[in-house]
């Protein structure tokens, strides 16, 4: 006879469920179990409220079903307190709160449709898996641990080359950092340790072809950016490690591009018209994002340093979403 497979997050939900349904029947075998867990004066709060607050809390274990869901309910509870004396307070006629309240149900209803939008994506195959990982070699088989350094130097474009300069002649950072004290140039510093990982898919080939104590330069708003590889030590990914990320990636990426693709179907069949102010940056309006898709990092203009290494400073924090 087969097996029935349970899904472990089914599984989990309902164990919760029992046990928040034990403490609000009270044990008392004559009631039917209720879904009310607690009541706070007139209102009640249910076993559902409760639920879908756990739902958010990924990695909860069975074992500690019960004593999460007391927790969401005292919190509950507290919530609940207070929206009954903001009520009292007519808080919730204020307008603040009203067009607090319209603009988050304006973004569930749209991140609702852009989720059903995504839901048609097909997984991708394995061979498709296997062929991006072979296609990253630096994101997994070539993978290495990078040690990052960033200074943020105020400067004046006449100062652009002295800096640009000193940077490929000094034999030390700290060499580089006393020139710029001794030329009153204020500049910030930060060093970090990313994963490949972590670094931006764009600019994760170009890292990885630095040699430590290369650095690359960019022009920023209030001067350059410098960013340095102080070290990298090697960590690979066999293919059967990356295969969840590689998936998950990939069906992220194609739920981008139907999304993106919606969107713009909508606006081409849709009457937009801009007014006043606005009606003179209708074009840059239009090019913007699709809602729901990832925003692009401003571009930074890139020096002749930069453009050798291919690294943009400004995007080493955010991550690619790998995990």
């Amino acid at each position: 006879m087969a097996k029935r497979l349970i899904n472990p997050r089914v599984s989990l939900l309902a164990a919760v469920a029992a046990a928040v349904l034990l403490a609000a029947c009270g044990g008392d075998k004559g009631e039917k179990a209720s879904q009310t867990a607690a009541k706070v004066n007139k209102e009640e709060i249910t076993v559902h409220q409760i639920n879908f607050v756990l739902q958010r809390q990924p990695g909860l274990k069975p074992e500690q079903a019960e004593a999460a869901s007391r927790q969401v309910l005292e919190r509950l509870i507290d919530q609940e307190l207070a929206v009954q004396k903001a009520q009292e307070q007519k808080l919730d006629r204020d307008p603040r709160v009203v067009q607090q309240i319209e603009a988050a149900k304006r973004e569930i209803i749209a991140r609702a449709y852009i989720e059903r939008v995504g839901e048609s994506v097909a997984k991708p195959t394995s061979d498709e898996i296997a062929k991006y990982y072979a296609e990253k070699p630096a994101l997994f088989r070539d993978r290495r641990i990078y040690t990052l350094q960033e200074l943020q130097i105020e400067a004046k474009p006449e100062q652009f080359d002295a800096v640009r300069a000193k940077l490929a002649s000094a034999k030390s950072m700290p060499e580089f950092l006393e020139f710029l004290k001794a030329n009153d140039m204020r500049f910030t510093g930060n060093q970090a340790v990313r994963a490949a990982e972590q670094l931006p898919l764009a600019s994760l080939d170009n890292i990885a072809r630095m040699t430590d104590g290369q650095s690359a330069v960019t022009q920023n708003a209030n001067g350059l950016t410098v960013v340095t590889l102080m070290g990298s030590r090697p960590q690979p990914a066999d293919e059967a490690r990356a295969r969840p990320a590689i998936e998950a990636f990939l069906v992220n990426q194609r739920k981008a591009e139907v999304v993106q693709k919606d969107i713009k179907a909508l606006r081409d069949s849709s009457k937009i018209e801009y007014v006043g102010k606005f009606a003179e940056a209708a074009p840059a309006a239009a090019s913007a994002p699709a809602a729901g898709t990832a925003p692009v990092a401003p571009a930074v203009a890139e020096t002749p340093a930069s453009a050798a290494s291919g690294l943009d400073p400004a995007s080493i924090s955010k991550g690619m979403g790998l995990k």
